[in-house]
Formats: C-alpha cells, sequence, structure tokens
C-alpha cells in the first residue's frame, strides 16, 4: 500500500447524542496479545500500515501508547496521519518524563542522554528533576514538534497526561498543572489522576475541577478496579471534549508493575457493567462537542469487543 490516504478510505462509525460526536476506540491498535494471540485482524500477516488502516476502518480513534515509553518522532506520526481517514483522531499520550513518572535514560534523544552527568547516565531510571533546566524544556519542545503532522492533519485528539499516584493535591502539582498550557499551547490537553485525593472526597473533587476548567484542561474520567480507590466520576471540564478511559475491575493486578499491561487489565466488560456507565455517558457527551470513549482493557481482543458494544448501547440511545 502506498503512504499516500486514499481518498476513499473508510472510517469507523462515530455517533451523534445531542450537539455532539462520540468516538469510541482501543488504548492500542498495535498490542502483541491483539496481533498475535486474536483473530480480530483479518491475517496475522499484516503489516503495519495495514493494521492501522484495517483498524481506522473500524473504530475511528485510538489512544497511542507507546509515547509513553519514548518520544515519538515527527516522521512517525506524519505516518499515522497518512495512513488514517478525515476525521479520525488520535489520542496521544505524554512521555513519561514529562509526568513525573520514572524515565529509562536510553528512551531519551540521543544528544540529551549525551549531556546528562555520568551519576545520572547510570542510574536505572531518571526523572525530569535529574535534567538540567534548558535540557527539560527542549524535551518539551521536541515532543510538541513531534505531534505537529497530527495536529495540522486535525488527526490529534488530545494529549493525554497520566499523573502517577504519587502526584497529588498539593500547592507545587498544582502549579505544574497550570503551566501545561503554557507548554502546549495548541493542544487539547487531557489530565488523568491516578491518585484519589484530586476526586474522592466531593470538596476535593470540586476545586480539582474549577482548576481544570481555569487552565483549560480536560478531565479525564475513568472507570478503574475498585482497589484504585478512584471514584467514577463522569465529569467535563471542556465545551470542547469529554475523556473516558476504561481500565477494567481487575483488582488482583491494578498495582502489579510485574505483569505486561495487557495482562494487569484483562478483564472483559459485561453487557450489565456497559449499559450502567453508558447512562450517565450519554448525558455528559450530549452538552459537548466531542467525547473520546477509550478501552484500555487492551488484552487479546476485549477491548475491541468492548468498544463495539459500547457504541451500540449509545447508538441506542441516540
Amino acid at each position: 500500500m502506498s503512504a499516500e490516504q486514499p481518498s476513499d478510505q473508510k472510517l469507523g462509525e462515530a455517533l451523534r447524542l445531542g450537539r455532539g460526536v462520540v468516538l469510541t476506540g482501543s488504548c492500542s491498535w498495535t498490542d502483541r496479545t491483539l496481533v498475535s494471540e486474536a483473530d480480530w485482524y483479518p491475517r496475522r500477516t499484516m503489516s503495519a500500515e495495514e493494521r492501522l488502516r484495517f483498524y481506522a476502518a473500524q473504530f475511528p480513534l485510538t489512544e497511542v501508547d507507546s509515547t509513553y515509553y519514548a518520544p515519538p518522532s515527527e516522521q512517525q506520526a506524519r505516518l499515522w496521519s497518512q495512513r488514517t481517514p478525515e476525521g479520525f483522531r488520535f489520542d496521544v499520550k505524554a512521555y513519561s518524563l514529562l509526568t513525573g513518572h520514572p524515565t529509562r535514560p536510553a528512551s531519551l534523544w540521543r544528544d540529551l542522554r549525551d549531556d546528562l552527568p555520568p551519576e545520572v547516565a547510570e542510574k536505572r531510571s531518571l526523572y525530569g528533576h535529574h535534567l538540567a533546566s534548558d535540557a527539560l524544556e527542549e524535551a518539551w519542545r521536541r515532543f510538541d514538534d513531534a505531534l505537529r503532522p497530527l495536529h495540522e492533519s486535525g488527526r490529534l485528539g488530545g494529549v493525554l497526561f497520566q499523573f502517577p499516584r504519587w502526584f497529588v493535591p498539593r500547592r507545587d502539582n498544582r502549579a505544574e498543572l497550570e503551566k501545561l498550557r503554557e507548554r502546549l499551547p495548541d493542544y487539547r490537553i487531557c489530565v488523568e489522576f491516578r491518585s484519589p485525593m484530586w476526586t474522592a472526597e466531593e470538596r476535593d473533587r470540586e476545586r480539582t475541577l474549577r482548576t481544570l476548567e481555569a487552565n483549560g484542561l480536560i478531565f479525564v474520567s475513568v472507570d478503574a478496579p475498585e482497589v484504585s480507590g478512584l471514584p467514577r466520576l463522569i465529569a467535563s471540564t471542556s465545551e470542547e471534549l469529554l475523556v473516558v478511559r476504561f481500565h477494567g475491575r481487575s483488582d488482583s493486578t491494578w498495582s502489579d508493575t510485574s505483569r505486561s499491561a495487557a495482562e494487569r487489565f484483562r478483564y472483559l466488560y459485561r453487557t450489565e457493567e456497559l449499559e450502567q456507565l453508558a447512562a450517565p455517558i450519554a448525558v455528559a457527551a450530549a452538552d459537548v462537542r466531542e467525547t473520546h470513549l477509550l478501552m484500555n482493557n487492551c488484552y487479546r481482543d476485549y477491548a475491541v469487543r468492548n468498544a463495539a458494544e459500547l457504541r451500540d448501547l449509545l447508538a441506542g440511545m441516540s
């Protein structure tokens, strides 16, 4: 297949609810268990380009998870854009270095890695504070530049900042949130908290939502295992975008980082669970221009099956 986008390429079905459009999809179209252990793709010998084109014909939305582990390149973003039809959306996960997570030194751009002090370069993991301030600013700039092809083609849905559990409601962390819009002014920035302290209590929840709204940031609603302590709060802080991510409900694997992501989120939602979630989503989605519903239970074909089922349930409400 040519890298040029065919004008008749099919786009997966989107829904209309109220004044907005609802897009459903999976948090990965490339997970090994989906590609190698499931029968969802027509052939296991498909190329990366063929798989993305096939996926885009089934769903109008996906999430790019690989950008959390290593920053993307402009060339890769350009290929993603060329291989998908107009109207398709990529939500891109922010690089771990930019969200306070441990980061492999080998994932850094080579020149920035070469400038690290020896005692830092030898660490198993590094954090943003290990870099000189000008090097960290350069990392932000390069991450911004890499997303330009998606943004300019209209395919960048949002940039997901998933903050770790130790990112709690403190003054310095609130200040970090307030800087996001300044650092990436052209993109829709989505914020997912893994610490329940931001939203578990009503007073904290209201303050968190106000802070995000005041800074032009999009709150990411989640469905997660009970052990996470994260409430099932479907809330919008922007008229532009509502985002809900579905992490499954497997208490036993939620915190087990020794497992692969597919194993950690291995959970197939039952129809009645999706029905319970669909009702409040339909209400919230009717008041925003675009809603992104992303299944992160990317074990084999669980995510794509649940994404299609949720889409069909919502279609029955439209």
